[in-house]
């Protein structure tokens, strides 16, 4: 049973008057195209030892090219790569106008200057921290805002936290009678959602006020993003060294990774932590999303990938989806498949617990490379339509993950095994050269910030033990279980 918790008093969400900037018409972009030069010019001469270090190392190695040696020389070559292009071509769509922008024979209808929000929320099993979250969903100074709670059957007290705050906030609040997983439950919400925007978060997660404005913001100036991303780092840093590691890990992940595909506007996650959709974008693909089915069985972890993808390419996979779900009332208003770009604001800020123990943090990458496998098979049969640049990051990560366990198990098993000492050495050496050359991006968007150091530890974790995880999660790709905690 299904009971539907609306707030009989309190205050209605009140937003902050004029906290949104409207577009203005089309103007200069960012900064001249001399300071943008500049910056390509600075990027790449700080990349010039990197450079020099693959060329040199080319002409060494090529009369003993193998395997092993091919596959160091591309992961150097693709960490420059994509380091070049997320510092010298990435900028931030809340900040002003994008310099590359579609041509006049693509259409994208305007949203609002001033467009309705509806910020969704699924929880289960949450009471020690629900409340900093949803309050932190309150405090957005975004106009025109309406938060949806899911509580998807908590039993530890949680429903009672979104009672009482349901009535001090002005939110509402869906109390589920059986726990239907995280898809089902904010698909339950989006039933609500008849304004322009749809915009999601994470039970362990608390924004900044801004965040939620940034993000409408960059979506209202470009027409043509479908969905952007918000900047995620890790709000319990204090709690372990583990944790600690992985906040600078999520620091580069998005102002590295997503940059990067963000300068295609081919963003191929947006994550989690702050997910923002134009309805139109995403509407008549949620009942997809929520059956989505692979190898034969549901998969029921809420994959951000699997929903980015469904932006990505709709203009291939949209219609063939929409008459698979013809008798759907999500499919009923039919939104025309456009190619619509994906983005990145680095300026919303948004925080979420980490995994401060190891095993929670296996369970949590086990899920991840879980909607990687699964999200390969979607996004991986269209994303070479989205041209050269966002195919070449897309295809080469992927290449990148699956090769990881291989050359884990040659470097780290075979190796030894086999005498051969020196090749485990130079495996390990070029993990921690990759490791520094991230932490020390790192350094350089944070000076001062000692915290670069633990760049370096993360590689090493994600070689040494992250990259045999990919196999056990292949085998056990139908097993799923939605659990956030992050203990």
């Amino acid at each position: 049973m299904t009971t539907l918790h609306r707030p009989t008093a309190g205050p209605a969400q009140a937003p902050a008057p004029g906290s949104a900037r409207a577009p203005g018409r089309r103007g200069a972009p960012t900064g001249p195209a001399l300071s943008h030069g500049v910056r390509r010019l600075l990027v790449l001469l700080c990349l010039m030892p990197l450079l020099f270090l693959l060329a040199s190392q080319s002409a060494r190695l090529l009369p003993r090219m193998n395997l092993a040696v091919c596959y160091g020389l591309i992961v150097l070559a693709g960490t420059i790569v994509t380091l070049y292009i997320a510092y010298s071509r990435y900028e931030d769509p809340a900040e002003g106008e994008l310099r590359g922008r579609p041509g006049p024979g693509e259409d994208f209808p305007p949203l609002s200057q001033e467009p309705g929000v509806t910020f969704l929320l699924a929880v289960k099993d949450e009471v020690d921290g629900i409340e900093a979250c949803v309050r932190s969903m309150a405090a957005s100074d975004c106009p025109r805002v309406r938060i949806v709670v899911v509580d998807d059957h908590s039993e530890d007290g949680t429903g009672d936290v979104l009672r009482r705050l349901s009535q001090e906030l002005g939110i509402t609040v869906i109390h589920l009678g059986a726990n239907v997983g995280k898809k089902h439950a904010l698909v339950r919400a989006c039933e609500l959602a008849d304004t322009e925007i749809i915009a999601f978060t994470d039970s362990d997660c608390v924004l900044a006020p801004d965040a939620l404005r940034r993000c409408v913001r960059a979506l209202v100036t470009h027409p043509e993003l479908g969905a952007v991303s918000g900047h995620c780092r890790a709000l319990n840093t204090e709690s372990s060294l583990l944790a600690r590691v992985q906040d600078v890990w999520y620091e580069g992940q998005f102002r590295v990774a997503k940059a990067a595909e963000a300068s295609f506007g081919s963003v191929s996650c947006v994550s989690g932590p702050l997910a923002v959709f134009r309805r139109d974008a995403v509407y008549n693909y949620l009942p997809a999303w929520a059956d989505d089915r692979f190898m034969g069985a549901p998969f029921r972890f809420a994959t951000d990938r699997q929903l980015t993808g469904y932006v990505l390419g709709q203009a291939w996979r949209g219609a063939a989806l929409k008459r698979r779900y013809a008798g759907s009332p999500f499919v009923e208003e039919d939104f025309a498949e456009r190619r619509w770009r994906v983005g990145y604001v680095r300026s919303a800020k948004v925080w979420t617990d980490v995994p401060a123990r190891l095993r929670p943090l296996l369970r949590q990458q086990i899920r991840w490379k879980k909607s990687f496998i699964r999200n390969l098979f979607f996004t991986g049969s269209f994303m070479w339509r989205r041209g050269f640049g966002p195919a070449a990051l897309y295809y080469g990560h992927a290449l990148w993950v699956l090769a990881a366990p291989v050359m884990a198990f040659r470097h780290l098993l075979w190796a030894p095994v086999h005498g051969a000492f020196f090749l485990t050495l130079l495996y390990f050496c070029g993990v921690v050269l990759k490791g520094c050359v991230w932490g020390l991006a790192y350094k350089i968007d944070h000076p001062g910030d000692t915290r670069w150091r633990y760049r370096p530890l993360m590689s090493l974790f994600s070689s040494v033990l992250l990259a045999w995880l990919l196999p056990y999660s292949l085998l056990t790709v139908r097993r799923g279980v939605w659990s956030r905690g992050a203990a």
